[in-house]
């Protein structure tokens, strides 16, 4: 089966994911996490794409970005994900034993409105839903923390918001998202299709070739016979 196109557009905003491979754990430790921020650093300072909010969790991350070039994102994230393998496999004597991730990165567009927002909740609160931390500022290893800091620590990787953030963020960071919001962004994620308002997303997945991401995978149930 052909994989769905990958929408990169200049200007537009993405989620973008990837995991260990079978959920294995890609960072075992502080120095794992600070070596990956310094790989996304030098990507930023290569590709032309900006990182506006990220989450690093034990078996995999999250982070929304914006290209400034068409192709921007993938051509940044292609970099990052195959310099952290190398790196991986070279610090933990890995080589030839397996994949670090389960494939390539997964991403979808989002509209730039209140949607904007609930994915930066789900990605910078997602270390509090896993239970790591009481409070999701207290999680190092993410923007909102970085963030709060009174000076961003080194190396810088945050660029300003397209869109300023809501009053009372870290209240809202730390509030529950629905279980619509909720289920909306896993689907989005799981299928790679547009999160936004259902015009927007028929309207973004219609030009840019998304219809697919729409639908369920599969081919659809037949229907069973009735008795006569």
């Amino acid at each position: 089966m052909p994989r769905p196109k990958r929408a990169d557009e200049a200007g537009a905003i993405y989620h973008a994911l990837n995991r260990g491979n079978a959920r294995a754990t890609i960072f075992h430790k502080d120095a794992d996490y600070e070596a990956f921020e310094r790989i996304l650093a030098e990507g930023l300072d290569q590709y032309p794409a900006r990182l506006i909010c990220y989450q690093l969790m034990p078996n995999h991350w999250h982070l929304v970005v914006q290209p400034t070039e068409d192709g921007g994102m993938s051509n940044f994230l292609r970099w990052v994900t195959a310099t952290h393998t190398m790196r991986y496999h070279a610090h933990y004597h890995t080589s030839g034993e397996g994949h670090v991730y389960q494939g390539r990165f997964k991403s979808f567009p989002i509209q730039d409105d209140d949607h904007f927002f609930v994915v930066c909740r789900y990605v910078e609160r997602n270390a509090l839903r896993a239970k790591l931390v009481d409070r999701a500022e207290q999680w190092r290893w993410g923007s909102l923390w970085r963030w709060l800091q009174r000076v961003e620590p080194r190396p810088k990787l945050l660029s300003p918001w397209p869109l300023a953030r809501l009053p009372g963020w870290v209240k809202r960071v730390n509030e529950a998202l629905s279980e619509k919001e909720l289920a909306a962004v896993r689907w989005s994620i799981k299928r790679g299709s547009p999160f936004g308002e259902e015009t927007w997303v028929e309207a973004i997945a219609r030009r840019l070739d998304l219809e697919s991401t729409l639908r369920p995978r599969g081919r659809p149930r037949k229907e069973a016979k009735k008795e006569s």
